[in-house]
């Protein structure tokens, strides 16, 4: 059972930074991608930023220049450092994690953590 817990969310003021965390339960090399998502309310899920198992990042439009994913195997943790945090950034934030067997995907997200970002 494969168990993603993120950490790090709060409340911050426009400008401000947070760095969230996602530890897994399982070898965090075996996942590719892993990445974060958000959902604000009343809108639907979207895609932050994603890393590969070989490092490659890709960012939404919306974060580029601002956020910053990174992973590390050794502690089987993958992190979203947030810069200039902006109102619109407010969300709850969930990790997730893809993992292929024998061509079969297999899709794993954590709980959430919130993110407020007040103006």
């Amino acid at each position: 059972q494969v168990q993603l817990v993120e950490s790090g969310g709060g409340a911050v003021q426009a400008g401000g930074s947070l760095r969230l965390s996602c530890a897994a339960s399982q070898n965090i090399f075996s996942f590719n991608p892993m990445a974060w998502y958000r959902q604000a309310p009343g809108k639907q899920r979207e895609l932050v930023a994603t890393i590969t198992s070989g490092g490659s990042t890709n960012y939404a439009d919306s974060v580029k220049g601002r956020f910053t994913i990174s992973r590390d195997n050794a502690k089987n943790t993958v992190y979203l450092q947030m810069n200039s945090l902006k109102p619109e950034d407010t969300a709850v934030y969930y990790c997730n994690a893809v993992r292929v067997v024998v061509g079969r995907t297999y899709d794993y997200w954590g709980q959430g953590t919130q993110v407020t970002v007040s103006s």
